[in-house]
């Protein structure tokens, strides 16, 4: 039996508390409120079960299920926290600082046994980055990037280094999850004219010409994010200039690749040149999506092959979602743009819902894979904060708003184990909720007659499908825009110009269907404008979505 919904951890200027998830939504006993704006930083265990805070002064530990307080540390500038995979570990982190005298500092990165209390060891760590050491998933294996390698222990032993992994200037490693064999994916940045490269191994097989399962290089890259899939078969590898040459896009140039552990690499192609803004694998490690190319942005999954399987269109989105069991795919378009989302189920290509959470700087799945929790936090935003769940069906089961005098700085879920809260069947129908959206409703773009009823997208892929997708209602209660200004004017001369130009042949071409539909004889010219109506169609779709 399924656990009732995670709980959420809230932590802003009103201080630290957990709520009950739905449909309580009232704040929880496992936690008394920690009151005060001096709370900096709490992390569940993997499992939930175990939950650790520095309120400025202790870093405490306390058992989420039976309430009680485990242990109580003196460390008063931590920053980040977390518990190793099994809950053995708890590591802290406060940043580095050297003496007056120039004398190197204290050790600032510290391993605490959870069970005794006890410190295990401590290690000088300068950098924030990667401050923290990685496990496998049971905790046999731990290692920690050091001075350009990667450093190995076992079985919790930190006073022995069993392996090292040493390349010319390793910059950033990723342990695969998953039992075993290990496998550590690394990248090093490339100098003098040679190019940087990321390269698979398994452990401990580090030595020799041919150690590396596989390599992949390239050119242009001054960093990368390097994304296991689940069953740690393949990575995914995003590349970065932080500027882009060709003077293009303001966000540098990216490029995506595909590196498998039996040898096999690619690089994936995008048919939609810009920035690429995420990449996300499905838990079921068969295939990822894409999202990427000059606003609107396309959004793609792809298969093992790298072949495109499913083409979602153009839209204002920036960041892609998959569900805790892989069915549902949200789409949204947070930071600068409105908040749109799209809610799709992955196995139908079928449109569930189209929910609107605006100022959104955080997103995250509940591990029942059917509540989403939104929120506006500051630094990034420090108006307007406060958390909404969502049922992905587009309802807004709850809403906080926080007092205007007020900041939220962070709000998460529980986490759980996988396998805990089993997959259920998807429902399209929204489900009743009494929180009012008040979201504004998005305006829509003019669709021309024969563009009506057809999912938005300019999918050569769907184009050649015998199935197109099905777009279900987005039931949603939506109120009143706040911007009653017509869509279609964009505010700029020239788009507006280019979009009645398109207007204007689009309803000539109609006229001409028309006219051939009662018989008439039409000129060779008007037959190719008539050829023609399909490309129009997308580049004024293409205009309007990016309003």
């Amino acid at each position: 039996m399924a656990p009732s919904t995670p709980l959420l951890t809230v932590r802003g200027s009103e201080g630290l508390y957990m709520v009950n998830g739905p449909p309580h939504f009232t704040e929880s006993t496992v936690f008394p409120r920690e009151s005060g704006k001096n709370c900096k930083v709490y992390t569940f265990s993997k499992d939930g079960t175990l939950f650790a805070w520095g309120n400025g002064e202790k870093v405490n530990i306390i058992s989420v299920t039976n309430k009680g307080l485990l242990h109580s540390f003196d460390l008063p500038k931590a920053v980040c926290l977390e518990f190793s995979p099994k809950n053995t570990v708890l590591v802290t982190w406060q940043p580095y600082t050297t003496s007056k005298d120039g004398t190197a500092g204290i050790p600032n990165l510290q391993l605490y046994d959870v069970k005794t209390g006890t410190r295990l060891k401590s290690f000088i760590q300068k950098k924030l980055q990667n401050w923290c050491p990685s496990w496998s998933e049971d905790e046999t294996l731990c290692a920690r990037n050091v001075n350009n390698e990667v450093h190995f222990f076992e079985n919790n032993n930190f006073n022995t280094i069993v392996s090292k992994l040493h390349l010319q200037k390793i910059n950033d490693f990723v342990l695969s999850p998953g039992p075993q064999p290990y496998k550590v994916a690394v990248y090093v940045p490339g100098s003098k004219g040679a190019p940087s490269f990321v390269r698979l191994y398994q452990y401990p097989n580090f030595a020799g010409p041919h150690a590396a399962l596989a390599n992949k290089s390239f050119f242009k890259a001054d960093k990368v994010t390097m994304l296991w899939n689940k069953k740690a078969t393949a990575v995914l590898v995003i590349a970065s200039t932080d500027v882009d040459k060709t003077g293009a896009s303001y966000y540098g140039e990216q490029t995506l690749h595909y590196i498998a552990t039996n040898g096999e690499s690619a690089v994936v192609q995008l048919p939609k040149n810009g920035p690429i803004y995420d990449v996300v694998w499905n838990s079921s490690s068969t295939e990822f999506c894409a999202v990427y190319g000059f606003m609107p942005a396309k959004a793609t999954i792809f298969n093992l092959k790298c072949d495109p399987v499913f083409d979602f269109g153009t839209g204002p989105r920036n960041a892609a979602y998959y569900s805790p069991h892989g069915h549902i795919l949200v789409l949204a378009g947070f930071g600068n743009l409105r908040g749109q989302m799209e809610v799709w189920d992955v196995k139908n290509y079928k449109l569930i819902s189209k929910p609107v959470a605006s100022d959104s700087t955080y997103f995250a799945w509940c591990p029942d894979g059917e509540h989403i929790l939104t929120a506006t936090c500051a630094p990034r935003l420090r108006v307007n904060n406060g958390y909404k769940i969502w049922h992905y069906t587009g309802s807004v089961l709850h809403k906080y708003d926080v007092p205007s005098n007020a900041e939220l700085w962070q709000v998460s879920w529980q986490p759980f184990l996988d396998g805990i809260f089993p997959a259920k069947t998807i429902t399209y129908q929204a489900v009743p909720s009494e929180v009012p959206n008040e979201e504004p409703k998005v305006a829509t773009a003019y669709r021309p007659p024969a563009l009506r009823n057809k999912p938005i997208t300019n999918s050569k892929l769907e184009a050649r499908s015998d199935k197109s997708p099905d777009l279900a209602p987005t039931p949603a209660p939506q109120s009143t825009p706040r911007n009653t200004v017509s869509q279609s004017i964009s505010g700029d001369p020239e788009i507006d110009k280019k979009i009645k130009n398109l207007k204007k042949k689009l309803k000539a071409i109609e006229q001409l269907k028309e006219q051939a539909a009662t018989g008439k004889q039409l000129e060779k010219n008007q037959l190719e404008k008539i050829q023609k109506e399909t490309a129009l169609l997308q580049e004024l779709e293409d205009l309007e979505l990016g309003i």
